[in-house]
């Protein structure tokens, strides 16, 4: 399985080099199956073309809009893979058998009926699959949300049973830290997929996170590349228990986050449940949550969400604070967060307090903290955040 994203099939020059390669592969004896995202800025495009004709841009409709740039990238790469010699065929995400609920904008795959693909494969060709994109079990065209097609692309490689599933993309794998940010940051040749699902998730943007939960789930080894040099990258696989996993593997960061803070909340039993359940009514999505000792009968609650959910979030949590009696409501979007990720962690003790000292001797104040077995994280002042990457990326010895 060979995924190519918007980069990778920029343009015709790259889309060229995306169907040379891909015909080496085909003629070096194995079979492939390739998934494409759209164009370079194409989705960001017809999102723009949409705000520009109409402010009535119900899901539906934009989904129907969305799901034609991926048409034109497997188009153009299948022509270009004929003039190669190479038979292809396109599919998109509906002809592949992606079956997806009814929440557009955001599907999620629940089934991957392949009959197509498999017939394809066995006549010789390579199917060409429309990333980001399915057909809900009303049958109506969805889909997937961000980092969609890198999730197409490896639940096609669960259902297939493909051997591996490369993601190419316009970095040459996965780094210690974003390489903008730490510029002695280095590329690591494996990562586990449980180092690879914390770092998805807390602003490593290499991979998307559901990609990475299918590839775990299904046990499917991801082999992350640039398709601009074709170099080895980085593997995520399951993690070797023969191996002294690194105290920590890499450090990410997350921007695009909210925290909002509810004062004076009543401190009785069902009262934080009301809060959050309200909140994931709307959709949004919980990360950090802490919650102050209780004062004569009285607490405050912060959590932090997307920054892109800002406006819901707080119109959700004022509406929640009222019916709870609680005294207000505040949102700062003027933070950042920090995450290190490391298998190591669970059997090496000391690893928080040297964050801590860390961050303390660069004058950073932390506000939130969270962990898990594998991962440390710690909310910032935005303008502090890169100074803590590269304070924490040193430290570490990264």
């Amino acid at each position: 399985m060979q995924k190519y994203g918007g980069t990778s099939v920029g343009d015709s020059e790259r889309i060229a080099a995306v169907a040379d390669h891909v015909a080496r592969t085909v003629k070096s004896g194995k079979q492939v199956v390739v998934v494409v995202s759209a164009m370079g800025k194409m989705t960001d495009d017809l999102v723009h073309l949409a705000d520009q004709v109409s402010k009535t841009q119900t899901p539906r409709e934009m989904d129907m809009l969305l799901s034609a740039g991926e048409r034109i990238s497997m188009s153009l790469l299948c022509m270009a893979l004929a003039d190669l010699g190479v038979q292809a065929i396109s599919f998109t995400g509906s002809q592949a058998g992606i079956i997806t609920d009814t929440s557009h904008m955001k599907a999620k795959i629940l089934d991957i009926r392949a009959d197509r693909l498999w017939k394809a494969i066995e006549e010789g060709k390579v199917p060409v699959v429309a990333g980001f994109q399915g057909v809900s079990t009303s049958k109506d065209v969805t889909t997937l949300g961000r980092g969609g097609s890198d999730t197409t692309a490896v639940a096609l490689a669960a259902a297939l049973g493909a051997s591996v599933c490369e993601i190419y993309t316009d970095v040459s794998g996965v780094f210690t830290a974003d390489p903008r940010v730490v510029s002695t940051a280095r590329k690591l040749r494996a990562i586990s997929f449980e180092e690879m699902l914390e770092l998805a998730s807390s602003g490593g943007r290499v991979l998307a996170l559901r990609s990475v939960e299918f590839a775990r789930n299904f046990n499917v080894p991801l082999h992350v590349r640039s398709s601009f040099t074709w170099e080895p990258g980085t593997w995520v696989k399951e993690e070797d228990p023969t191996m002294e996993q690194a105290v920590v593997s890499a450090i990410s960061h997350e921007t695009q986050e909210v925290k909002i803070t509810i004062t004076k909340v009543p401190d009785k039993p069902g009262v934080a449940a009301q809060i959050f359940r309200s909140i994931a009514d709307r959709g949004i999505n919980v990360d950090m949550i802490v919650q102050n000792t209780s004062i004569d009968g009285f607490t405050d609650i912060s959590f932090t969400a997307p920054r892109q959910d800002v406006e819901s979030a707080l119109e959700v949590t004022e509406k929640v604070a009222r019916d709870i009696g609680a005294e207000a409501v505040y949102g700062d979007q003027e933070i950042g967060r920090v995450s290190l990720v490391g298998a190591g962690m669970k059997s090496h003790p000391g690893v928080t307090a040297k964050v801590f000292e860390t961050l303390a001797t660069e004058g950073i104040n932390i506000e939130m903290i969270s962990t898990s077995a594998i991962r440390i994280s710690c909310v910032v002042r935005e303008s502090q955040l890169e100074s803590a990457v590269l304070a924490l990326h040193s430290a570490f010895g990264l």
